[in-house]
């Protein structure tokens, strides 16, 4: 048999496997339902789908590079023929360094003329014909964004959430969560039409897209997912869940702590003992470690926990092994991944770096290429590479969120790990925190103010303000420096009172869904309306 004939061939196959197992799962999800079987079936055949998936990612680590060459290629093959691709000379280009004269680095505001065209319903604007969908999301400068997804980009979306359990299966061998109930806290899936394209929050989007065959394990119920108001949302999920055998649960970890919360407060239980047989934690939106502690806590033992980094643009990475510190980038997924320093991402000229040049250990920012015709568009997150073989990151913050009022560039990663390490020492949990520049215009030094929550407070509130201070200099040279030279003096925490920034958010009608509060900001408008809910004055040295 020629290549030829064996490539088509092996093609074939992997097809009609992907088709009995469809079949397969139809055929099962029927008899179940007609002779009451129980529902094992679905973590039996999760199994050897979990290693063939498993293997087909540990190989891809080894083609990372060429992968991404590979998709580079077909987005230009594609978008040579948009107005965008036209515009920037898309079909004259072969290399990368080719690309990079042609097409600026751009965030939201620079495809807003492309979008507002996409919004009119007009066709072939940033990739070839209409999106699939129009994705809504909150921008900090932009207000509301619409992002494309596409008919060849939502598979990313939902492929990228599977393979990360079908990982866990594998390596874990922990397959029974498949025959409980799943929770996923999302936004709405309530859709609206923006010239003629469905629009509506990611998480909504993708609830469309859950397999028939998972549909009799998912909750919430569809009717409570469209609950617009968050507290009655929860108070609602709470009613559909408290009786049922939850085994995994999903969600951005502040609302998941809100939904634990509610939970004991209904019950008087931890969690595990509410829910027995819950196994698996999947979250992602913002660093887990400053709710960990007390997220274990509210559960009342350890379990496994798996971490996404999702967003509407594409899905990026996810944790593929318990064993492994970091996020397996997806580079074979439809996106072609650039880098920038993250010190020159505003810059006019930034450099520009592929996966061929990363360094481990250099903290940039996230720039992406993907099949939706989003070209150069830097998403507003920072990454470090731990390692480059495989390539595994953490994410460090926000290109937007960080403290330089006085040259000191303090980033998400510095201040999370300064506050985590001093409440490991006096044994506290954050609930939540985020910290201001305070410039004094008069007399006194200038100096970092931090916003903190805590579940309880440490016993001597100077002595643990004095820790946070000394964790952030030995972090960040440039902050060192001016507590050294006396132009700042040391940070000052204010005390925030308990659901102090539940309450703050709901003020400003952001409770709830994938809203996050910034760790960082380089003003006081988070600030100013934080001091409403300080429990106690500013605790100086």
């Amino acid at each position: 048999m020629g290549k030829g004939k064996v490539k088509t061939y092996c093609s074939q196959q992997k097809l009609l496997v992907k088709s009995q197992i469809g079949k397969l799962l139809t055929s099962i999800q029927y008899i179940r339902a007609r002779f009451s079987l129980p529902m094992k079936f679905k973590s039996f055949l999760a199994k050897p789908f979990a290693s063939y998936t498993n293997a087909k990612i540990r190989k891809g680590m080894s083609t990372a590079l060429s992968d991404q060459d590979a998709i580079l290629k077909e987005l230009l093959k594609v978008g040579k023929t948009t107005e965008f691709g036209k515009e920037h000379g898309l079909e004259k280009l072969t290399t990368y360094e080719e690309f990079k004269k042609a097409v600026p680095v751009r965030d939201y505001e620079g495809f807003k003329p492309y979008i507002e065209k996409i919004k009119e319903g007009k066709h072939n604007i940033l990739w070839r014909g209409l999106p699939l969908y129009l994705a809504k999301t909150s921008g900090t400068t932009s207000g509301v964004k619409y992002i494309p997804i596409s008919k060849d980009s939502i598979s990313n979306h939902l492929n990228t959430a599977r393979n990360a359990l079908l990982c866990y299966m594998a390596e874990t061998g922990n397959t029974s969560f498949a025959d409980g109930k799943m929770i996923f806290l999302s936004g709405s899936p309530e859709l609206e039409r923006v010239g003629g394209i469905p629009t509506g929050r990611l998480s909504g989007i993708v609830n469309h897209h859950v397999p028939s065959y998972l549909r009799s394990n998912q909750l919430p119920s569809y009717e409570t997912n469209c609950v617009d108001d968050w507290e009655s949302k929860l108070d609602k999920i709470v009613d559909e869940t408290i009786n049922q055998d939850m085994t995994l649960i999903s969600g951005i970890p502040p609302w998941v702590q809100m939904y634990f919360d509610r939970l004991t407060e209904r019950s008087g239980k931890k969690i595990k003992d509410i829910f027995p047989n819950f196994s698996v934690l999947v979250h992602g939106g913002v660093n887990f470690e400053p709710y960990r502690a007390r997220i274990i806590e509210s559960i009342g033992k350890r379990i496994d926990t798996i971490e996404t980094f999702p967003a509407s643009e594409g899905f990026f990475a996810f944790q593929d092994s318990q064993k492994e510190e970091g996020l397996l980038l997806n580079t074979n997924s439809g996106i072609f991944f650039e880098f920038v320093p993250a010190s020159q991402i505003f810059n006019e000229n930034p450099t520009r770096v592929s996966l061929h040049d990363v360094k481990v250990g250099e903290n940039y920012a996230l720039v992406i290429n993907n099949n939706a015709g989003l070209w150069g568009y830097n998403i507003g997150d920072t990454v470090k590479f731990l390692s480059v073989n495989p390539y595994r990151l953490v994410v460090t913050g926000r290109t937007k969120h960080f403290i330089s009022a006085f040259g000191e560039h303090v980033i998400g990663e510095e201040v999370e790990q300064s506050l985590l390490r001093a409440a490991e020492e006096d044994n506290v949990h954050i609930t939540e925190f985020t910290v201001a520049p305070m410039i004094q215009q008069g007399q006194g030094k200038s100096y970092h103010e931090w916003f903190v929550e805590f579940e309880n407070e440490p016993p001597n509130l100077e002595s643990f303000s004095m820790k946070v201070d000394h964790n952030l200099r030995h972090k960040n040279i440039y902050y060192d420096d001016l507590i050294s030279g006396n132009i700042l003096q040391p940070l000052q925490i204010r005390v925030i009172r308990k659901n102090g920034f539940i309450d703050y958010m709901k003020s400003v009608g952001k409770l709830g869904g994938q809203n996050k509060v910034p760790r960082l900001s380089n003003d006081r408008k988070i600030a100013d309306e934080l001091i409403k809910w300080t429990k106690s004055s500013i605790i100086k040295h």
